[in-house]
């Protein structure tokens, strides 16, 4: 498939693709819980499709499938054999052809989510496979983490600081991590949340949501 095919905004029927949104951030910062808890809370009033990243395994896919968010056959999952940042900024195709081939069988699609593989704050999505981006970090990283920067603290469309209910455990002070995030992010979104007390995830849903509609209207 050439690249005209795989950046056009139309699917070969004349029906406008789905949004892709990549989620990345660093190993164990809740990422497929994030993804999990937005499939619940969207999956009623969008048509989506999920592809998890693993280096080696199909793991993340597994445990989405057996949270029961989507149907098991729209969730597909790369075995990247490298890096994570490889094969969502680098050398793409795999990502590509899975988020197609969902979009092939399931579409029309509203949305498609791009989980990476646990990465660096360096990590970023190619704006050939995400339309937009959630980076996300968690509290237990510690609150110098946001001022620390990095592409994918900075540059991502979306910041979601997660875990906030370890804050007094791990004393890290949430008002330092917004003032620092706020800083660094040119005045793109920061939310916080804790996708174990907060189930919902009603502030990254609405954020999504809202991507989802602009997405769709630009694109009909």
């Amino acid at each position: 498939m050439g690249a005209n095919h795989h950046d056009h905004h139309h699917t070969p029927d004349g029906h406008g693709r789905a949004l892709r949104l990549g989620v990345g951030g660093p190993v164990g910062s809740g990422k497929t819980a994030l993804v999990a808890a937005l499939c619940r809370t969207l999956g009623p009033s969008l048509q989506l499709g999920v592809v998890t990243n693993d280096i080696y395994t199909t793991e993340d896919a597994d445990f989405l499938r057996r949270a029961g968010v989507l149907d098991e056959e729209r969730i597909a999952a790369v075995e990247t054999g490298c890096c994570p940042h490889t094969a969502i900024r680098d050398d793409i195709a795999a990502n590509l052809d899975a988020v197609e081939t969902l979009e092939h069988r399931f579409g029309p699609l509203d949305l498609v989510i791009v989980e990476s593989g646990g990465d660096n704050l360096t990590a970023t999505f190619s704006r050939g496979l995400a339309d937009r981006q959630i980076f996300v970090l968690d509290v237990s990283g510690g609150d110098k983490v946001p001022r620390k920067g990095g592409p994918g603290v900075t540059t991502a469309d979306l910041l979601v600081v997660n875990k906030t209910d370890l804050a007094p455990m791990v004393g890290a002070d949430l008002d330092v991590m917004a003032r620092d995030a706020e800083a660094v992010r040119g005045g793109r979104p920061v939310l916080f949340t804790s996708v174990r007390q907060e189930p919902a995830v009603a502030e990254v849903a609405a954020w999504v949501t809202d991507q989802v509609k602009s997405w769709l209207h630009e694109h009909a």
